[in-house]
């Protein structure tokens, strides 16, 4: 099998505090699990979590993760859409604002996979290493 990673990326522009910097990269990271818990646990019984090949290899062989940066909100949701638009499982982070940005909801980041490398770098190959 290709190498197999998830890219998270994170917007500079923000200029974030680095604590939560680091919080909503780990959000982003998580966002493909915990999105399958949420709607088991609404169900009140037992939570199966369902997991596609991919994905458990990914578990099972170290969870490769590459952080990439954009520089805007606008570079983000491109990012996040083209993800989709190849077919890719990409989590957008939406922070609430509480701590940071005035009250204002905020998109903070992305995670794209985990998948094959080679299907991820043409959507992410352009981006800086954050």
């Amino acid at each position: 099998m290709e190498r197999v990673k998830q890219v998270i990326v994170i917007r500079k522009d923000l200029h974030m505090r680095r604590g939560k910097e680091i919080a909503q990269g780990a959000h982003a990271a998580m966002e493909f699990l915990i999105s399958r818990l949420r709607a088991g646990v609404g169900r009140g019984a037992a939570v199966e979590l369902a997991l596609n090949n991919m994905e458990r290899f990914w578990i099972a062989h170290g969870m490769a993760k590459v952080c990439l940066q954009v520089d805007s909100e606008q570079a983000l949701l491109a990012c996040h859409e083209s993800a989709v638009a190849h077919g890719l499982s990409s989590h957008l982070i939406l922070d609430s604002g509480r701590t940071e940005f005035g009250g204002v909801p905020t998109y903070t980041a992305c995670a794209i996979g985990p998948d094959e490398a080679g299907r991820i770098d043409p959507v992410t190959g352009g981006l800086s290493l954050y």
